[in-house]
C-alpha cells in the first residue's frame, strides 16, 4: 500500500476552519456549495467532510479579483 505524501501547504479544512478563512457561516456555504458557486466538501470519514486548501484558497483568490 502506498501513502501519498501532503506538503505543509496543502491539507484538509475542516468547516471551522473553512468558515474563518472566507468569513461566511455554515448555512451560506452550504447554501453556495448547492448553487455551485463554492468548493464541495470531500469526504474524510463516516460522518466527516472537508475540504481542499488549495481550492479554498483558490476561490479566496478568485474572489478578490473581482
Amino acid at each position: 500500500m502506498s501513502a501519498t505524501i501532503t506538503s505543509p501547504s496543502r491539507r484538509i479544512l475542516r468547516l471551522p476552519e473553512v468558515m474563518a478563512s472566507v468569513g461566511f457561516g455554515r448555512a451560506h456555504i452550504y447554501n453556495l456549495i448547492a448553487m455551485g458557486h463554492f468548493p464541495k466538501a470531500k469526504r474524510i470519514g463516516v460522518r466527516a467532510v472537508g475540504w481542499d486548501s488549495r481550492e479554498i484558497e483558490t476561490w479566496i483568490a478568485q474572489h478578490l479579483e473581482g
